[in-house]
């Protein structure tokens, strides 16, 4: 499906715990909406103020440019997206095995219930300047190294058999990020579904033991 048709197959949803409330909130969600439809580019300031029902000058008192618009928005999904990461590791219970099975679970769900705010994040980001992007890119960086320090103490430990951990992390989150690309209310699967049966992908992409793979 293309990136674009997602917007139509989709709700723009924000986490309610994350989202500004008032304006800036409506503001967000109306860039959302707008940059998966029509991407960063093709998308105005003007553009934005009409779907959240206010002027441009409204719109600048909170924002200050369109790329401020998906700054913000890029750095919420990051954000969300590395909160749930860092509290799937504190809760995992046991070895590598099950710690890479929580990770790839919250990182695939947050795919699959926030998946436009997952696509803008990743396809978008590019749109923004050096400076705009770092803080992202920072918090992409934190989670990255989340999954390579557990992939390395699961080689390290006999554990896992892979033997590139840098590919087998590539891969697994590239995994995970295409969720976002096909995951909607017309999908057969419980997001919990594919949560659990990618966990089971990332495991043997990481060269678990079977036996590892079933208990996990």
């Amino acid at each position: 499906m293309p990136e674009r048709a997602r917007s139509a197959a989709v709700t723009a949803e924000l986490p309610e715990q994350a989202a500004p409330p008032g304006t800036a909130g409506r503001i967000l969600h109306a860039g959302l909406e707008l940059f998966a439809e029509k991407g960063f580019s093709g998308t105005s300031i003007r553009d934005i103020g009409a779907r959240a029902g206010i002027n441009s000058a409204t719109l600048y008192s909170h924002y200050r440019s369109k790329e401020h618009v998906l700054a913000a928005l890029v750095l919420l999904g990051h954000q969300e997206l590395h909160v749930r990461l860092q509290r799937a590791l504190v809760r995992a219970q046991g070895g590598p095995g099950s710690q890479l099975a929580a990770l790839v679970r919250a990182h695939v769900l947050a795919h699959a219930e926030y998946p436009l705010l997952a696509l803008v994040a990743n396809a978008e980001m590019h749109a923004l300047g050096s400076d705009a992007a770092a803080p992202a890119l920072a918090l992409r960086e934190q989670s990255w190294q989340l999954l390579l320090v557990v992939l390395d103490e699961g080689i390290r430990a006999g554990e896992f058999t892979a033997t590139d951990p840098l590919l087998a992390a590539a891969a697994i989150v590239g995994m995970g990020r295409q969720v976002a690309h096909w995951y909607g209310p017309r999908q057969p699967y419980t997001p919990e579904q594919i949560a659990d049966t990618f966990s089971g992908y990332a495991l043997a992409i990481a060269g678990a033991a079977q036996h590892d793979r079933e208990t996990t």
